[in-house]
């Protein structure tokens, strides 16, 4: 199967910095188990390492990951060194730091001289020399905020080699103007899908002008967050997904792509079945009127 031909290349690619990715990626957030960071099903590892070797088989080139992406028995960034090392030369693996946990699952948030020991742990357990893209995801409780000792922390750390390209997570458009003043940016991974508010879609299209990569997370899920898609479907959504014979997460994936050119997608999921038609939506068209629809859903 060539990139050309890939079900992922279907929605058309961008570039991070000089890293060229398909515009539909990959989340390792749910391979660990049935729910994130709580109770749950645990993961299965053979299954979960299957699952990311199709995704790569179906032309995911750029997979979403963090250290803190661990259950009890699994480690995302460990069970993407087992599945895919020796790495394909085109695939771009982002991950995140500032928030950590322990060993017990407790959350930390790291100073900025503790972020390079975050950037060595992804190093160590993905097994790469350098990290692609290393997003600062900002804590809740920074909203509004200077991020300039972390981020600048990052780009000394960019500067030495440890990292090629930087990003900033959960951020508001100040804190990405206050990062872009200290160093290059080349993503922005926000919450946004169908039902986004209009402060969201306004730092997207910001985004777009900038040249920047705008990645949202629970753009399935929604308000459901790390939870997945627990509350009941819109029935808007349902309608466009019967009209096109698709599942309603699919519906949500292809309207958030058809946000604009620079929009990246990285549904995450531990089941293979789910990872098709993740990817499957990439090639899914909704019209202008279905867009219009959806886009008006509060």
């Amino acid at each position: 199967m060539t990139a050309q031909t890939s079900p992922a290349a279907a929605a058309g690619d961008w570039k991070l910095g000089d890293l060229t990715v398909n515009r539909m990626g990959f989340g390792a957030m749910r391979l660990t188990g049935s729910v994130a960071f709580g109770p749950g099903a645990p993961g299965d590892r053979e299954r979960s390492i299957r699952v990311l070797r199709r995704a790569i088989e179906l032309g995911v080139n750029h997979i979403d990951t963090a250290a803190f992406y661990f259950s009890p028995l699994l480690s995302a960034n460990e069970l993407i060194n087992r599945a895919l090392a020796p790495y394909p030369d085109d695939l771009v693996i982002v991950t995140k730091v500032w928030p950590a946990r322990d060993p017990s699952g407790a959350w930390w948030w790291a100073t900025p001289e503790q972020l390079r020991g975050q950037v060595e742990e992804n190093l160590r357990q993905l097994g790469r020399d350098h990290l692609d893209v290393v997003n600062l995801r900002v804590p809740p409780s920074r909203k509004g905020g200077s991020i300039a000792e972390h981020f600048g922390a990052l780009a000394g750390l960019r500067d030495a080699g440890l990292i090629r390209h930087l990003g900033v997570s959960n951020a508001t458009p100040e804190q990405l103007a206050e990062a872009r003043s200290i160093a290059p940016v080349v993503c922005v991974q926000n919450p946004f899908g169908v039902g986004a508010p209009p402060d969201a879609r306004e730092l997207l299209r910001s985004c777009a002008e900038q040249g920047i990569a705008f990645v949202p997370f629970f753009a399935i899920a929604g308000a459901g967050r790390e939870s997945g898609a627990t509350a009941p479907e819109h029935d808007a959504v349902l309608a466009v997904a019967r009209a096109h014979g698709v599942t309603p997460a699919q519906v949500r994936l292809a309207w958030t792509l058809q946000q604009g050119p620079n929009v990246l997608a990285i549904p995450g999921t531990g089941n293979p079945d789910h990872l098709a038609e993740n990817i499957a939506a990439g090639a899914l068209r909704l019209s202008d009127d279905e867009m219009a629809t959806l886009r008006s859903l509060g």
